[in-house]
């Protein structure tokens, strides 16, 4: 008998606000998209979405204190953003 794969889950995800301070106004841009190319990548991880199906709903993730880099280029203070995201969803 042959199984069907389960039909994939959207996970969906809403960022009411990213406040960095300290950073340049013109690298806002730059930063978003790291945050957002990193979540795209960790939640595509199978851990993760299983994780994700086992607690449901999460209005709220608390992120701890991100280290960046001295000279981090934009892009990537926002995939250390994503990444502490992804720690505090339990990566």
């Amino acid at each position: 008998m042959e199984m069907k794969p389960k039909p994939a889950r959207r996970v969906r995800m809403h960022i009411e606000s990213l406040v960095l301070k300290g950073f340049r106004y013109e690298d806002r841009q730059a930063v978003a998209q790291g945050v957002q190319a990193q979540l795209t990548r960790l939640l595509s991880e199978p851990e993760l979405v299983q994780r994700l199906r086992e607690t449901g709903d999460t209005p709220h993730v608390r992120v701890e204190q991100v280290a960046i880099p001295a000279r981090a280029k934009p892009q990537q203070i926002g995939v250390a953003v994503a990444d502490g995201i992804g720690k505090g969803l339990g990566r």
